[in-house]
C-alpha cells in the first residue's frame, strides 16, 4: 500500500512564496513518474507539473511557467514543489500523484490547500 502525503500549504499573499512537499511511504519513491495537479472550487483538478524518474526531465502547465519549479529527492522518497511569486488564481488545493501508467496516475495524495490573497 502506498500513501502520499502533501504538506506546506497555507494562506499567503499575492507575490509570496510556497514550498509543497509530497512524502511517499510503502515503496520507493525513486522509479515512477510523479507529478503535481490542482483543484480550485467549482473546477475541474488541473495539471500543474510533472518530473520524470530516470532523467528528471520536467513540464509545466503554462499558467505556472517561470513561477514553479518541480524538484525531487529520492533518498528522501520525496517531490516538491517550489511556487513562487504566488497569485490569487492559484488558489487551490493542490495534489501530489505519481506512477503514471498509460497516462493515469495511480497514486493521489489527500491534498493541501494553498489561498493566495490580493
Amino acid at each position: 500500500q502506498v500513501q502520499l502525503v502533501e504538506s506546506g500549504g497555507g494562506l499567503v499573499q499575492a507575490g509570496d512564496s510556497l514550498r509543497l512537499s509530497c512524502v511517499a511511504s510503502g515503496r520507493a519513491f525513486n522509479s515512477v513518474t510523479a507529478a503535481w495537479f490542482r483543484q480550485a472550487p467549482g473546477k475541474e483538478r488541473e495539471f500543474v507539473a510533472t518530473i520524470g524518474w530516470s532523467d528528471g526531465n520536467t513540464d509545466y502547465a503554462d499558467s505556472v511557467k517561470g513561477r514553479f519549479a518541480i524538484s525531487r529527492d529520492n533518498s528522501k522518497n520525496t517531490v516538491f514543489l517550489q511556487m513562487n511569486t504566488l497569485k490569487p488564481e492559484d488558489t487551490a488545493v493542490y495534489f501530489c500523484a505519481a506512477n503514471r501508467l498509460r497516462d493515469v496516475y495511480q497514486w493521489w495524495g489527500q491534498g493541501t490547500q494553498v489561498t493566495v490573497s490580493s
